[in-house]
This record gives C-alpha cells, sequence and structure tokens, in this order.
C-alpha cells in the first residue's frame, strides 16, 4: 500500500525531487508504519466457524475466515498484523454424516418450574413467566454425552426455554373448627381442645396454613388442699438393643436398679440382664432386650411404680436376635471392556466386576449390597478395533411380471392364466444387511448377509409394484400380388429351361413376442418355357403402299425389357426374333370399316384345373357398311377371339420354415460384453439355425425342387448371445441364538436356524439356485443349569432370657416362656458337597429361616401333643378333614384345660373341591378369518394372501372360579381359555360384466367408419364391491373405433357391346342410328373371391356402368368416325379457364362432299363436376385399445385416414396416393389403461404375547402390513391394520398386607409400643373392582421382609403428655384454575394431624402440626364465595363457603374468600340516627317510629320526625309511613315500610316512577280526547243521502269457491 503511495505521485515530482529525497520520504512512511503496528492499531479479526467438512469421523475439518482490520474499521493487508498472535484457520472436528442419525439423538429434561418475569405487581388470575429445560446430545448405544455439535447436524437443538402462565399464589385454607371436646370430671384442672383440617394446601407461594389446634382450660371447681384428683398410667418405653450378656451383668443378678424421675423423688425400675451368650455355628447369636418401665401421674409426673402395678409387673425383657450385616467377599478383577467396535472418539464400552456373599443379614441387619458392578470404559488401542456396523436396508430384483396376481384380486376363481398380458405386479425380497466402515478408506463394506429387520431404521421399501406384461401381436401381411410372368430361376444359366411364376405379399406389421413370426411372403409355380427378357412392342401409324387407302404396313417400335421391367440392351433379346413391321389397312371409301380389337376380358379362373381352365376374348365391331364394289365386311365369327389364360394349375409352392432356435456359442470370436436391443447385457456372438421345407398348398411337404432356390429363405443367421445370470444368493444369516440362560436338564431339545434369500435368478443358462434356503439344527452346549439346595440342620433348644435377668423380676423366676431357636442352614451343590451360599441364592431360591420363635411351657401351662396330620378327604364337596390333638401330663388333670372353646383338641377345615365354574370376561373380538374350522365362503376376497371376509370365530375370554368363588386358571374350565362363536364378515362383490362382444361390421363399405362391440352387465355390486360403469338403459356399455373399408373391394364388370342394332322397319338400308347393350355386373376383387360375383348391391350404384347406348352404324359412301377416346384429365387445381378436350379418328372418308363429324370436343373444368379435389380426412382417435388378454397396461390407440373429394363423397386412397398427398406422421401410439388394482397385504402376524401376566385386560395383537397400495377404483386399505383379543383371564398372586392394628404395648397403659398388620397371599383378577381371596402362601412369590413391612414403632400418649391426632380424611382433589378453566391435569390433596397438649402447665411444648400432599387425577374447580345469614338486630352471621358446600375458615386467616370482598356483618346508618323517634332501618337509613312521618332534607337525611295528629287510637294516616305505636324491633314494619309510596328520595328530589305515572295519564287523557272526536265524526255521516247503487257483477276467476 506504502508503495503503490509512492508511485502514483504526479510525474513533475519526479524532475523537480532527487533520488535521495525519495530514499528520505520511503524510510519515513516505513518508520510510521512500523510504529503504527507497535501502537496496536491493526489487529486481527476473526469469522465464524463452518461446517466441518471431509471423511465421515474424526478427520474433519472446520475453517474460518481470519483478516487484519484498522483500529477505524478498514481491512488492511495481513502483513500489518501480528504474526504471532494471528488465530488459527482450521481445526480438526468430528464429521457427522447421514448413517450416524442411528447413534445419536437429543436428550431433553423435563420442563423446570415456570418463573415469574416482568414487573411485580398486583396478581389478578396469573402471571407470565419463563420455563428452561436442558438438552445434551447422548449416544444411543450407552447413553454417553457428546459433543452438541454432533446432534445439531443431525436435527436442530431442541427449544430450552418456554413461556409459561404461574398461577396467583394461593394460601392455605382450612375448615372449620370441629366441637370442643369434652372435659373430664372431678376438680383436677384440664383441657379441652378442637381442631381443624387442610383443605387446600399452599401453592405458588401462598401464606402457610394456620394452627390447627385450640387448647382452652376446662371450667371445673378448685379442689380442696390435698384433695386433687390423680389417675396413674403404666408407662413402657421403647426395647433397647439387642445385645449380649456381659460380666457386669452377673454381678446384677436380682439386682433393681432405681430410676428416679425428674419431677420426683421416687424411684422406677429398669431391669439388667446377664447370661452365657447362646449362638450356633457363627451364623445366628440369640440375645436379650430390655425396655424401662414407669409409673406416670395424670400431671405429667413420675410417681412410685406400686401406684400402677398391681399383680405383675409387665415383661420388661425378651430373648432377640444379635443384628449382623451381610458380609462379602472382595470384589473380583474387572472383565475385559466390552467395546469391540467403535465409533471413533465417541463410543465406550462397559466392563464389570463381581462379588460373592460370605453370610447374610441376620436380624435387623444390613442387606446385602449391590454384587455385580459396571462402568464405562475405552480399549486400549482403538484403532486395532474394527468401525461398528450400522444397517441398510436390500431388496433382490424384481421377479417376472405375473398378471395372474391382479387377475386373482377381481376373480379368485379366474383360472386362465395362459397367454396372459398387459398389467400386472411383479415382487421382490426385501431384508436388511449389515454395512461397516473400513477404517482406513473411510468407505461402506457390505456385508450381504440378512440380518433381523428390527435392525433396520426407517421404513422397507416396497415389495411389490405394477408392471406391464407387452402383449404379443401377430405379423400382418399385405394382400398377394397378382401372378407374375414365367421367369427362369437363374437367367445366366441357359441350360435350365424351368420356370416359376411368382407372387408377393409384404409384411405391414411386424410380430410382437417370442414365438410369433410372420408366415411365407412368395408363393410360385412351375412353368415351361421362362423367358427372362422380351421385346415390349408398341405400334406406329399404318402406311399404305400405294395411296391414300388399301393395304399397307404398321411400322412397330421395340424394346428390350427384364423380368422386373426395366429396359436392357437388345442383344439380351436377340434369341428371340425382333418383329419391325405388321401389315394393316385402311378402308377406302367404300369399304367396309371394323373398330379396334377391344381389351381381353378377365380370365375366367384364376388357375387351371381338370375341370376347369381360364379362358378370356376380345371382340371388335363393324362400324360402316360398305358400298357397291367396295370391300365386304367379315363374318360374325371373325369379330371374335379367344384365347387360354392361367393355364398354371391351381396349386402353388412355397418354402416353410420352422422357428429360430435359440441363440447357440458358435466358434466365432466372443465379443466383448455390450448392450442388446432389449437392454440386457450380451457377450459375444452366436448362431441359431431353423429348418427350411418345399410345401405344396394342398399336400404338405414336397421335394425342394419344386420351389426356386432363389427365394430359399436362410437356415443360420448371427445372433447376440446375452450373458449368462447365474444365481445370487446372500450367505446364510446367522443362526438363530441359542438361549444364554441354562436349561434344566430335563428340557425338550431347542432348535436354531438360518436362511438365505435369492436376489437373482438364474437365466441364459447360468447356474440354477440351490435348493436349500432354510436350514435347521439343534442348539449345541446349552448350558445346564447347576443345582444347588439348602440344606437346614436341627433347630437348637429354645433359648430364653438369662436367669440372672428374669429372677430379679417380680413374677418371672420360673424358666419358661417365649424364646429363640436358630439353625445351621448350609448350601449343597448336586453332588452334596459343600458350596458357596451365593450360588444357592441364584439357583435354590430364597434362604430358610435360621431363627423361630418357641416356647418353654411354664408349671401351670396346658400342654399338648403335637397335631396330628388332617384325615383323608373324599370326593364329595361337602366333606371336611379333622385333625387331633390331646393334653399331656397334669394338663388332663386341670379344669382349664379341658375348655374346649380356649384350648381347642380337634380342628376341620373344608376339603378343596374339583367344581368350577366359568363366566364370561371382556368383550368379544375381532371376526377373526381363517381361525375357525370351517371354510370360507365361495368368492372370497383375498389380499395377497390373506383371506379378508367370509365365516371366521370371534373369541372371548373366559375367567374360570371355583366353588369359593377363588379365581382359578382358566384351564380348569376350558382347553383354550375362550369362548367361540361363529361369524361372517360379509364379502363384497365387484359389478361383474360379460366378455366383450365380436366387433360389428364396418359402418362404412368404403373409406372410414366405425364398428362397436359391446358388455352387458352379468352381476349387480354389494357389499361394497366396485361400481359397476356407466350403463345404458339396456345395461349394456360399449366402445366403439374407427375402421376403414377399401372402396375397390368390388367393382363392376362389363361385358362386350352387341353389335349396333338399326330399326330396320323405318330403315330400309340397315344403317344410321340404333342401339347396342351389354351386360354389366358386380365382382369381388378380394383375394380369395376374386373375380366371383356377388350382388349388384355391393357395388356402388352411382358408379353402374351403362347397359344401353345410343350406336351408329354409318351408310355406304358416309364418312366413318371412331368411338370417341377418354376425355383429357383436369389440373389438380380447377380452372374454368382450362378445358378438357377428347378426340376420334375419321376411319374413311366419305365419297360426296358431305364432310365428316366433328373429330374433337371440349368443356371447362368445373369444380365438383368433371374436376375434383381431393384431400386426407383423419379420424379422432381411439380409445386405448388392450389384447384380447390384457385387462389393463399397455395398449394402442389408432386413427384412420381415408381419401375424400371435394363433393365430400369418400373415394380409394389411390386417388390420394397419385396425387402424392401428405399424409399424418402418426397414425398409431402407445397408450396406458390404468389397472385397478386392489390394497395388497401381507399375511396376519402370529399373536402377540399377552400384555398382561395374569389378571383381566390383557390382550392380545397380530397386524399386517400394506404390501401395495389401492390403484385406481381399486378397493383402498382397511383402516384396522390390527387386531385385538382379550387373553385368558389368569390369576393374579400377590401378598395383601392388612391394616395396621392399635398400637399394642405388651402390657403397658401408655408409652411405645408396636404396630403390626399381617401379610395375606391373595389371589385377584387385577381389575380395579378386583375383590382379593386369601390363598395358601405357597402361590405367591417370595415374601417380603416381616421387619420392615409388617410392623411399626408407635406410642400411646399419658395423661399430660402431647401428642398427635390421626390423620385426617385426604381432602378432596383440587384444581389449579384460571377464570374457572383448569390450569393443571393434575391436581393436590392435603392430610393434616395436629399436636393436643393435655397439660396446661406447658402448653406452648405442644405446639405444631403436620401436613401431607399428593398430587391427584381426576380433580375440579372449585370457587370460594362468600355466604350470609340473614339481618338479625343489624348483624348477620358471614363465612366462606367452597363451591363444593364446605365451609372454611376464614375469620383470622386469609384463606379461599378474598378479605376485600367480604361483606359487612354489623349493619350501621351513618350519621347515626340521634333524632327524637328515629331509628335505623333495614336499609341503612334513618326513618321514624310508628305513628311519625320522616321529614327529609334536601340532600335526602332525615330532618326529624313529626307526629301523625289523630292517630292515637286510629290507622295511620296514608300519606305517614308507619302506624303510631310501632314496637322498635319489628320486622314487617321495615317490611310494609319498603312498600309504601314515597314520591322523593332521599336526597329529595322526584323519584323516576313519578315522571313515568305522570306521562301515561297524560297519554291517557290525549287518547280519550282523540276517540271522542272520531265518534262525533262518524254520527255525521251516517245522516247523509246514501250514494247511488251499481248493479251487481260476478267474474269467475277460476276458483272452486265460486
Amino acid at each position: 500500500m506504502l508503495l503503490q503511495q509512492i508511485w502514483v505521485s504526479p510525474h513533475w515530482a519526479w524532475q523537480s525531487l532527487g533520488k535521495s529525497f525519495l530514499l528520505f520520504v520511503f524510510l519515513m512512511l516505513q518508520t510510521a508504519d512500523l510504529e503504527a503496528r507497535r501502537g496496536h492499531q491493526f489487529v486481527w479479526k476473526t469469522g465464524h466457524w463452518g461446517r466441518c467438512v471431509g471423511d465421515c469421523g474424526s478427520g474433519g475439518t472446520r475453517s474460518r475466515a481470519v483478516w487484519c482490520t484498522h483500529t477505524e474499521g478498514w481491512t488492511s493487508h495481513h502483513a500489518n498484523c501480528d504474526q504471532k498472535e494471528k488465530p488459527e484457520s482450521h481445526r480438526r472436528c468430528f464429521k457427522v454424516c447421514d448413517w450416524h442419525l442411528e447413534l445419536f439423538e437429543w436428550e431433553v429434561s423435563g420442563w423446570g418450574t415456570c418463573v415469574p418475569g416482568g414487573e411485580a405487581g398486583a396478581c389478578v388470575t396469573a402471571q407470565h413467566g419463563l420455563q428452561r429445560r436442558s438438552a445434551r446430545c447422548l449416544q444411543k448405544l450407552n447413553r454417553s454425552t457428546v459433543a452438541s455439535e454432533i446432534c445439531e447436524h443431525l436435527a436442530p437443538r431442541p427449544p430450552l426455554e418456554q413461556a409459561c402462565l404461574v398461577p396467583c399464589p394461593r394460601d392455605c385454607v382450612v375448615s372449620d373448627f370441629s366441637a370442643w371436646s369434652q372435659c373430664s370430671g372431678g376438680c383436677a384442672r384440664t383441657m379441652r381442645h378442637r381442631t381443624r383440617t387442610v383443605v387446600a394446601p399452599p401453592l405458588y407461594g401462598g401464606a402457610p396454613c394456620p394452627n390447627l389446634t385450640e387448647s382452652r382450660l376446662c371450667e371445673m371447681a378448685a379442689c380442696p388442699l390435698g384433695e386433687e384428683e390423680h389417675t396413674y398410667s403404666l408407662k413402657v418405653g421403647p426395647w433397647g438393643e439387642c445385645r449380649l450378656p456381659h460380666h457386669d451383668d452377673a454381678m446384677a443378678t436380682g439386682r433393681a436398679v432405681l430410676d428416679f424421675g425428674m419431677d420426683s423423688g421416687e424411684p422406677s425400675i429398669s431391669w439388667l440382664e446377664g447370661h452365657k451368650a447362646h449362638h450356633h455355628a457363627r451364623e445366628v447369636q440369640v440375645g436379650y432386650q430390655s425396655r424401662p418401665v414407669r409409673c406416670v401421674r395424670s400431671d405429667g409426673k413420675n410417681v412410685v411404680l406400686s401406684l400402677c402395678v398391681q399383680d405383675a409387673v409387665p415383661l420388661t425383657f425378651k430373648s432377640c436376635v444379635i443384628a449382623k450385616d451381610c458380609e462379602t467377599s472382595e470384589w473380583s478383577a474387572w472383565s475385559a471392556c466390552s467395546q469391540t467396535c467403535s465409533w471413533g472418539e465417541l463410543a465406550p464400552g462397559f466392563r464389570s466386576r463381581r462379588r460373592g456373599v460370605q453370610s447374610l443379614a441376620v436380624g435387623t441387619g444390613k442387606l446385602c449390597p449391590e454384587l455385580e458392578e459396571r462402568e464405562a470404559c475405552s480399549a486400549g488401542g482403538r484403532e486395532l478395533l474394527q468401525p461398528c456396523p450400522r444397517f441398510s436396508w436390500r431388496t433382490s430384483e424384481w421377479k417376472t411380471c405375473q398378471v395372474s396376481l391382479l387377475l386373482d384380486q377381481q376373480d379368485p376363481r379366474h383360472h386362465k392364466h395362459t397367454g396372459l398380458c398387459g398389467g400386472g405386479i411383479q415382487t421382490r425380497e426385501v431384508y436388511c444387511v449389515q454395512i461397516t466402515v473400513e477404517v482406513e478408506m473411510h468407505r461402506l463394506k457390505e456385508v450381504s448377509r440378512p440380518v433381523d429387520g428390527k435392525f433396520c431404521l426407517g421404513p422397507a421399501p416396497s415389495a411389490s409394484q405394477l408392471c406391464n406384461l407387452p402383449c404379443p401381436s401377430e405379423c400382418e401381411v399385405s394382400a398377394w400380388s397378382v401372378w407374375g410372368p414365367c421367369l427362369p430361376e437363374n437367367c445366366q444359366d441357359h441350360q435350365g429351361r424351368r420356370g416359376f411364376k411368382m407372387r408377393q405379399r409384404h409384411v405391414i406389421m411386424d410380430p410382437v413376442g417370442p414365438s410369433a413370426g410372420c408366415p411365407h411372403l412368395v408363393e410360385s409355380i412351375p412353368c415351361e418355357d421362362p423367358v427372362c427378357y422380351e421385346w415390349i412392342i408398341s405400334e406406329g401409324i399404318c402406311v399404305t403402299d400405294h395411296g391414300k387407302c388399301g393395304l399397307g404396313n404398321r411400322i412397330l417400335k421395340t424394346v428390350c425389357k427384364n423380368k422386373k421391367g426395366e429396359e436392357v440392351p437388345h442383344h439380351l433379346c436377340s434369341e428371340y426374333p425382333r418383329p419391325e413391321v405388321v401389315a394393316c389397312e385402311i378402308p377406302c371409301a367404300t369399304d367396309c370399316v371394323i373398330s379396334e380389337w377391344s381389351q381381353w376380358s378377365p380370365c375366367s379362373h384364376s388357375c387351371s384345373s381338370k375341370n376347369a381352365e381360364g379362358s378370356q376374348s376380345r371382340s371388335r365391331s363393324i362400324l360402316a357398311l360398305p358400298a357397291e364394289g367396295g370391300k365386304a365386311c367379315p363374318p360374325d365369327r371373325v369379330l371374335q377371339e379367344h384365347r387360354a389364360c392361367n393355364d398354371h394349375p391351381c396349386v402353388h409352392f412355397y418354402w416353410e420354415t420352422s422357428p429360430w432356435s435359440s441363440c447357440s456359442e458358435d466358434s466365432l470370436v466372443a465379443l466383448n460384453a455390450t448392450f442388446s436391443w432389449s437392454g440386457e447385457a450380451t457377450c459375444g456372438v452366436g448362431i441359431q439355425t431353423r429348418k427350411v421345407s418345399c410345401m405344396k398348398s394342398s399336400s404338405g411337404h414336397v421335394t425342394p425342387k419344386r420351389c426356386p432356390d432363389s427365394t430359399r429363405p436362410e437356415t443360420v443367421r448371427p445372433c447376440l448371445l446375452l450373458c449368462k445370470k447365474d444365481c445370487i444368493v446372500t450367505p446364510f444369516s446367522e443362526w438363530t441364538r441359542c438361549p444364554t440362560a441354562c436349561q434344566p436338564g430335563n428340557a425338550t431339545a431347542v432348535k436354531q436356524s438360518r436362511y438365505r434369500i435369492i436376489i437373482q435368478d438364474a437365466a441364459n443358462g447360468g447356474h440354477a439356485c440351490p435348493d436349500t434356503l432354510y436350514e435347521e439344527r439343534e442348539c449345541e452346549d446349552i448350558p445346564i443349569c447347576p443345582v444347588y439346595r439348602w440344606k437346614t440342620h436341627r433347630w437348637s433348644h429354645c433359648i430364653l432370657v438369662p436367669d440372672s435377668v428374669r429372677q430379679g423380676v417380680l413374677g418371672y423366676n420360673e424358666a419358661c416362656g417365649h424364646g429363640l431357636q436358630s439353625r445351621a442352614v448350609t448350601c449343597l451343590s448336586e453332588t452334596n458337597e459343600s458350596a458357596d451360599v451365593t450360588e444357592c441364592m441364584r439357583w435354590a431360591g430364597p434362604m430358610p429361616p435360621l431363627v423361630q420363635e418357641c416356647l418353654v411351657p411354664c408349671k401351670d401351662d396346658c400342654t399338648f401333643t403335637p397335631w396330628s396330620k388332617f384325615t383323608a378327604c373324599s370326593f364329595d364337596c361337602e366333606s371336611t378333614k379333622t385333625r387331633r390333638r390331646s393334653l399331656t401330663g397334669r394338663s388332663r388333670k386341670r379344669d382349664k384345660c379341658q375348655n374346649t372353646e380356649v384350648y381347642p383338641q380337634v380342628e376341620t377345615e373344608l376339603c378343596p373341591c374339583e367344581v368350577f365354574t366359568s363366566q364370561p370376561h371382556g368383550n368379544w373380538s375381532d371376526c377373526i378369518i381363517g381361525g375357525g374350522k370351517s371354510e370360507p365362503q365361495s368368492g372370497m376376497r383375498s389380499h395377497g394372501d390373506t383371506k379378508e371376509c367370509g365365516e371366521g370365530i370371534r373369541l372371548r375370554a373366559i375367567a374360570c372360579y371355583d366353588k369359593t368363588g377363588r379365581l382359578v386358571d382358566p384351564s380348569h374350565c376350558s382347553s383354550s381359555g375362550f369362548i367361540e362363536e361363529s361369524c361372517t364378515v360379509p364379502c363384497p362383490f365387484d359389478c361383474k360384466l360379460s366378455d366383450w362382444s365380436t366387433w360389428t361390421p364396418c359402418s362404412s363399405s368404403c373409406g372410414t367408419g366405425v364398428k362397436v362391440r359391446s358388455k352387458w352387465l352379468k352381476e349387480k355390486p354389494y357389499n361394497g364391491g366396485r361400481p359397476c360403469p356407466k350403463l345404458d338403459l339396456k345395461n349394456q356399455v360399449y366402445e366403439a373405433v374407427p375402421c376403414y373399408t377399401e372402396c375397390n373391394q368390388y367393382s363392376w364388370v362389363v361385358e362386350p357391346w352387341s353389335p349396333c342394332k338399326i330399326n330396320s322397319e323405318q330403315n330400309s338400308l340397315h344403317c344410321g342410328e340404333g342401339i347396342q347393350t351389354r351386360k354389366v355386373r358386380c365382382v369381388s376383387t378380394a383375394e380369395d373371391h376374386r373375380g366371383e360375383t356377388v350382388p349388384n348391391t355391393l357395388c356402388n350404384q352411382a358408379e353402374i356402368p351403362d347397359e344401353v347406348q345410343k350406336c351408329s352404324l354409318y351408310c355406304p359412301s358416309e364418312c366413318a368416325v371412331s368411338d370417341w377416346g377418354q376425355w383429357s384429365t383436369c389440373p389438380q387445381v380447377c380452372d374454368p379457364n382450362v378445358v378438357q378436350t377428347r378426340t376420334r379418328q375419321v376411319l374413311r372418308s366419305s365419297v360426296n362432299t358431305k364432310p365428316c363429324p366433328e373429330d374433337s370436343q371440349v368443356k371447362p373444368c368445373i369444380l365438383n363436376q368433371n374436376c375434383f379435389q381431393y384431400q386426407y380426412n383423419l379420424t379422432d382417435w381411439s380409445t386405448c385399445q388392450l389384447s384380447e388378454n390384457a385387462t389393463c397396461g399397455q395398449g394402442v390407440r389408432k386413427r384412420l385416414l381415408s381419401c375424400v373429394r371435394s363433393d365430400g363423397r369418400t373415394v380409394s386412397a389411390r386417388h390420394c396416393q397419385q396425387r402424392h398427398l401428405e399424409k399424418p406422421a402418426e397414425m398409431s401410439s402407445e397408450c396406458l389403461v390404468g389397472c385397478v388394482v386392489d390394497c395388497w397385504l401381507s399375511a396376519w402376524s402370529a399373536w402377540s404375547q399377552c400384555s398382561q401376566t395374569c389378571g383381566a385386560g390383557g390382550q392380545m395383537v397380530r397386524g399386517r402390513a400394506v404390501l401395495l397400495q389401492a390403484e385406481g377404483e381399486g378397493r383402498p386399505c382397511p383402516a384396522q391394520l390390527t387386531q385385538h383379543r382379550s387373553c385368558p383371564v389368569k390369576p393374579c398372586y400377590s401378598w395383601h398386607l392388612g391394616p395396621w392394628s392399635p398400637c399394642r404395648l405388651q402390657g403397658g397403659q401408655c408409652g411405645d409400643g408396636l404396630q403390626e398388620r399381617n401379610l395375606t397371599c391373595v389371589v385377584h383378577d387385577a381389575s380395579a373392582s378386583a375383590t382379593a381371596k386369601p390363598v395358601e402362601n405357597a402361590l405367591c412369590a417370595e415374601m417380603p421382609l416381616k421387619e420392615t413391612v409388617l410392623q411399626l414403632p408407635c406410642s400411646v400418649p399419658c395423661p399430660g403428655d402431647c401428642h398427635l391426632t390421626e390423620w385426617s380424611e385426604w381432602s378432596s382433589c383440587e384444581l389449579t384454575c384460571i377464570e374457572g378453566r383448569s390450569f393443571e391435569t393434575t391436581g393436590r390433596q392435603a392430610r393434616s394431624r395436629a399436636f393436643v397438649g393435655q397439660s396446661p402447665e406447658s402448653p406452648e411444648s405442644c405446639s405444631g402440626q403436620v401436613v401431607e400432599t399428593r398430587p391427584c387425577s381426576g380433580g375440579k374447580c372449585y370457587n370460594y364465595l362468600w355466604k350470609t345469614s340473614l339481618w338479625r338486630d343489624n348483624v348477620r352471621t358471614v363465612w366462606c363457603q367452597r363451591s363444593d358446600g364446605i365451609n372454611v375458615t376464614v375469620t383470622s386467616f386469609p384463606g379461599g374468600c378474598a378479605l376485600q370482598t367480604k361483606p359487612a356483618e354489623v349493619r350501621r346508618c351513618s350519621p347515626a340516627c340521634k333524632k327524637p323517634f328515629s331509628y335505623c332501618t333495614q336499609r341503612g337509613v334513618c326513618g321514624c317510629e310508628r305513628g311519625y312521618t320522616e321529614i327529609m332534607r334536601s340532600n335526602g337525611f332525615l330532618d326529624y320526625c313529626m307526629k301523625v295528629p289523630g292517630l292515637e287510637d286510629k290507622k295511620a294516616d296514608v300519606k305517614t309511613i308507619a302506624g303510631k305505636n310501632k314496637p322498635v324491633n319489628s320486622k314487617m314494619h321495615d317490611i310494609f315500610k319498603g312498600w309504601s309510596i314515597q314520591p322523593f328520595n332521599p336526597d329529595g328530589k322526584l323519584k323516576m316512577w313519578v315522571y313515568g305515572v305522570s306521562a301515561s295519564g297524560f297519554l291517557i287523557i290525549a287518547f280519550l280526547i282523540f276517540t271522542s272526536f272520531l265518534m262525533c265524526k262518524k254520527s255525521k255521516q251516517h245522516q247523509s243521502t246514501p250514494p247511488q247503487q251499481k248493479p251487481l257483477t260476478l267474474a269467475y276467476d277460476g276458483d272452486i269457491d265460486m
């Protein structure tokens, strides 16, 4: 930049400044530039990082722009910035590719709480806020977190913030207080209390709940001094820790330890125990535990124990199990990392370690921790790991197009499966394969072994599609040409004299199809004297020998031509004499004149046979009679000539060829692979051969000599060899997995299978496909489950509390009662060897109990023998079974033991009854087609192989119950667990039409016309079948296509004219005018019937030739002329100025001077008279025409040409062809007729497993997939692609926890105890309304731990103690609502407990409460409204009530109703009513007492009360408001006072009703005046003269009432 500033200096500077000055300036600028850099005037700027590009994985790079800028903002060269501080412009990154979609995904957390935002103000209904959540990018394989940029390439980051609403704070709402509790009798100071419950918990920062308890002293009379009434309670403390006895305990044998209370000096006793520890095999140790016992007075003070204990002290000790924690072994070493493949640096693997159990937990010891631990790991040498596989869908090649699949949809009974073509369906196999990535090349490597489709993500490719099978078409050939001349086979061979006459035809349309061919195109007939060349003669003029008439010679013009009509050198015809002249004669004036020979007539036969030969004739006639002396006319027989024609035999010969063989290899050099015209690869040149034989038209094969060698077809031709296509199959899939879990030793053999798929069928001689596509084998090396069992040892003796502890307590000196006994449990293997406990825990189920309670009977206890076994049951359901026991020892003599109600000696139970009843359960399933035993009805529709209609079954699950109503396995009632019922799904039937009729003949005999065919209705559609096309009144549908008929199929044939017949009666000379006739007939020009006479109606009547015409027979000596020649042709463009002419020649001059008649005539060329123009006429396109064997698919539409004359008449096409008119280029085109395809479904899958393992409500489901969507008017896919059916109701067994018992203190009256509940095995059906019934415990799973589930510590308050009340009932579920709409779908409900104190000395020590809340469903929106009672003495009650009728407390706490809107409870007049005889009325204004009237001020307030005169003993005047003597508190007065008529408001203004009454009165008066005026006016009119009446006329308007 600096150099640039120097070089742009003006030119004159170079002249005025020296080089030294320039150098100085340059150095100064460089110094300034360095100073600018030192001053940090240039800094680096960077753009944003771009996308990661490059190879997939960690080999990607991303870049960003880096540039140097001046501090003023303009961009500078990089050299101006410090290069050491230049930021990096490239960075390595992880390139995310599309297939990473299968590996990574966003994981979003739930939305957090809504945080209010904006300015804080008064909350009306809700506040706007914001709630947030977090999102992280996870790898699906192990749920580990990776860089967020990876997921951002796959899917945009989910929104992390959203707007929300925060309802206004809702304060706690509590109910009204309950009634006060009762005071106890007597004179002692006691408390009474009342409580309330929480109706709605505080939400969204609302005020907390107020105190739920109120207490106050009972008002009792003071007790006399020293006579306070007290009650005493035995208080038991909690059980202490289980311990083993110590040596100190032995010293304390029989000694009581005094426990002095805080409040008195009276001792209480706590018992210490001591004895030798009992334990067994280091597993279980039995110790003891104790609890304190105190006597508590009603005022809460401890007193001497004797005041509470009368007989025996409650149990203060018991045996227990010393707690022992579970002990485990050390951790094993970490296993190898599970990572077997690599996803770059993203995918850690897992490793695990285990530890075993050395001893189980005993008593209340800690349970065993987790025995297995897993953690993420990274395999060393990551570059050695193969990339992890991914999966993709693959397909086989499409199979051949099958039209039958489409036809079977329309008519399953359709069996015409030969020659079908057109639209069809083709299928292919779709399978999933594994793809791996080559680490070095970052390329995909496919392993084509099929895997389970569940590994492939995304929709599978279509397995079927519509296709088109080209329809074969036959070869179309033209008509035969006429027979050619007799020609030798080889004109070069002069020796052979054998010749042939031949006729040809050519191919109009080539055939389509593999086996289609054309018929022979050449036929020949052997002939004699064949000629290769011949002279073609054209006659010249006749030259007389002498004079102008008489004999002479006609000079001939000859040309040598070959058999093709081409002119050749004359020497080729040298072997034949060359005619040069022929004799002729010109009649003289008196000679007879004869016409020229006519054309030869058509040959009478097309060939010659024994019975018929062809012949033809020609004739000439006498034109002029001779004069005397002239040459006479020849006789009649000379005037006709006959000759034979078509003398060849009627049999003809032709070469017949067999079809070409398939292309086979030849010794020719193979070509490189190329592509043939059919699109298939070709791999060389081969040959095709065929047989050629000479055929006789009537008798078959003949010797080849009878057919010309020149037309013999070839027997060998080259062809392109299609490449061999070997069958390609996938490798076998992996063997299905054998069970990894061990199997029992007696389990049946498990099999595994594998399969492979044909992806390309063999073709063109390639290797065939293998026969085995599915293999099966038995699993090997299946692990057999090891057998372990628990071995239990004998129970130890019953261990009681040590004697040292027991003997010190009153009443417990005898060594008897409840204790514990233990046993050892060991683990044995199958070979009865000792094994690790861990193995039995894994394979043998829960460990048997180590400890059980036992009883050592005391000397006064009743003792019994063990119970006997139950007696056997009979088969009767009413039978019972019993067991017995008997008294032993001294118990047999004790009376109390004989009481069988207390000590039963016989137990009786009902025997199990094998009688079961079933009940249907749930709804009927869908009608399952093909699931029953009956065959479907005929006409059933099918989609693929799936039957859709017809006979089926529907199922309904049953529940099976035993006699006691307990649910049992359904197999007891039914083998299947279902009720079956037949059902029918109506089959839809489509509209059925007949086949097409044959085409009618073409409507035109010449040119274009129309031909028609039709179908008629056979069956109407029903049950939703496809509708019929539009039918006419005859229930038919038509199809019309254009057709063309050649105009010259029939032609008129005329015979020669008869001689001119002169009327001899009028003409004695027999010459002059006459008539002549001829025969005309219509003949066929068709090849098969050429020359045959047909009815004249088939020929064009407008072109019928004349059968009679006038003729002239010239008299002797008259000038004789020939017949008129043809008119000359008019030009293509008709012009009246152009004429056409015809001429005739003078055959004989006249004797006299009478001139000859005219020899030429002319007429103008007038359009549509004698001049015509021609043009092609093009029909419309026909409908799309299909082959006879096709119902849809590719077709052809055609249009036809006809030649039309300018007068509108259709003529033969040759007229247009002769004029070389331009034809339209396209006369046919391909078209498509859409196939009507019904939805094609896969077969039903197998029924899934039941959604529930037991109980009611379980569902089994099966599904199907859409293989091909419906096309056209085909039946659409059903909405139901799945079917459900209920599962059999199997019994559910579960442990049922009973209700908690009351707190049991074990002998005490208050203090600490235990709550217990029972655990029972019950059976039920898992429904909400299920009733559970108890069953044997063995039917349930492992029993939960009793210590934690079945027992809870509890306490009973002693008199004077604080205690919590019982939990209140859960409040009703209340939703948070905004303006009556629920804000949340989940509501809240609450319950509460309050502290109740009983000691008046320290009530503050019992403060506190407990509130629990829980979410709930099915809540309602509630609102809170103020309610008021009626006023009573200007006072009323005001309370807050919820909309469900619950009254809530708001007197001292602002919950529920808003205090701002609370109505007044006391009504006061303002200002106060201080006037004499005034009082405050119900309306809150001052009024006067009875007998006084109010005198109001202008401001509406009471001024004073004025007494109404004369009303001491009378009623009040109407002007007064009230009577004289008004009771002050009379309600009736206030009510009726409000009804009195007062025209003034309290402010002294008139009330509105006064104005209304005044206006109404004015209107009534005006109405009366106006009515009176009208009545007076009408009476005057009646007094006037009546008008003259007109006569009555009636007019009938057509109404019937007249």
